[in-house]
């Protein structure tokens, strides 16, 4: 990671799940996706009865899934798959361990659809892909992870294309309550109940949401590609608590280090950050940010403030937000943040980051 080495992996294909706004659900914030996108989930569901027992989480990426390979016109090709987690198949393991309480016995289907493996296999099936599939889960950054993945397995020649992504259902009240434990869920009333990045804040905001986003990746120059990834970074710093940061996030100040170098130390026109609305998390993200960039900090935005956090399918929104920005030419500002002084004429390249639990970052520089 230290040498630059040219990286250009297109994004052939592009599809998400995510709350527009964040609403209230038993007098508790949450990003919830709209009536409209849980119809296309239910009818999914039902259009197979093998599908009829799958939790949510493999059912959201095998719709954005459907739409990122229609989009990148993958029919009939060979592709990679890794597709992951942060929690899998949190409603079926809540609702199969409620039963097995009350009745003393598990539900027939209980352990084959409540492996995390579940997400890539299922996405393979309903594809009829015969290439790699792989599932895994590093909390936060689980997304990221995956394009890591991806790009190790396009460089190597062992994939020409892969599918990476993230996608996570945690609104239930066994993952809510765990949060809420932390003393880091946001009490505060909409619109704006999650303040990532708002550093005047006087309590932690983070509001939990689910979604998914997948993506299709080739390498090289590609006609039909809407963005690039050209550097990625990734490092583990030394924990000093189980879920928080280092003070001034080592892991994602060399992360970040690490994306740009791999990049060729191109200009960062804006950052989208990890920051999910905790006093600590936020500032050690924005620490970070100052100690690599310095007085060139770029523009820096958020979009945990409309999905909430994801936990591992945010870093697939970041990615989906970079590539937006990039296409339309315009940033996508923080609403109650003030508006920045100067925006670039041309948004060329954006820096996003993800971070989990057990002090993993990882940052990916997307470009034109």
């Amino acid at each position: 990671m230290e040498d630059y080495i040219p990286l250009k992996i297109a994004i052939t294909g592009m599809s998400t799940l995510a709350a527009e706004a964040l609403t209230l659900h038993n007098n508790i914030p949450q990003g919830k996706l709209s009536e409209g996108d849980q119809m296309l989930i239910s009818a999914l569901q039902a259009s197979n009865p093998a599908y009829e027992p799958l939790d949510t989480t493999v059912l959201y990426a095998l719709h954005t899934a459907r739409e990122a390979v229609a989009q990148a016109n993958w029919h009939d090709l060979r592709f990679g798959i890794n597709i992951g987690s942060s929690r899998g198949a949190t409603a079926l393991f809540e609702k199969n361990y409620s039963h097995f309480l009350a009745e003393g016995t598990c539900q027939t289907l209980a352990s084959p659809t409540t492996t995390l493996g579940n997400i890539s296999t299922w996405v393979a099936q309903d594809l009829g892909n015969q290439g790699f599939e792989l599932s895994h889960s590093i909390t936060c950054s689980t997304a990221l992870h995956g394009i890591a993945n991806a790009i190790a397995w396009l460089e190597s020649g062992m994939e020409q294309r892969f599918l990476v992504g993230g996608s996570e259902a945690p609104l239930t009240p066994f993952t809510i309550a765990q949060v809420k434990a932390l003393k880091i869920y946001s009490s505060l009333p909409l619109p704006y109940p999650c303040r990532a990045m708002d550093m005047t804040k006087k309590q932690s905001t983070m509001v939990l949401g689910e979604g998914a986003g997948c993506f299709c990746l080739e390498k090289g120059e590609r006609t039909n590609a809407l963005a690039y990834i050209v550097g990625i970074g990734f490092a583990t710093e030394k924990l000093t608590h189980s879920v928080s940061l280092s003070k001034n996030g080592d892991c994602l100040q060399t992360s970040m280090q690490r994306a740009l170098a791999s990049a060729g130390n191109p200009k960062i026109d804006a950052i989208i950050t990890h920051c999910t609305g905790t006093i600590k998390g936020d500032q050690a993200e924005l620490n970070a940010i100052e100690a690599v960039f310095g007085d060139e900090k770029p523009l820096l935005t958020n979009n945990k403030w409309q999905h909430g956090h994801t936990y591992g399918a945010s870093g697939a929104l970041n990615l989906a937000m970079a590539v937006r920005m990039l296409q339309n030419n315009r940033f996508e500002p923080i609403p109650y943040l003030p508006p920045p002084e100067s925006i670039p004429d041309k948004l060329q390249h954006i820096l996003i980051n993800a971070v989990g639990f057990g002090g993993n970052g990882i940052s990916v520089v997307v470009s034109r």
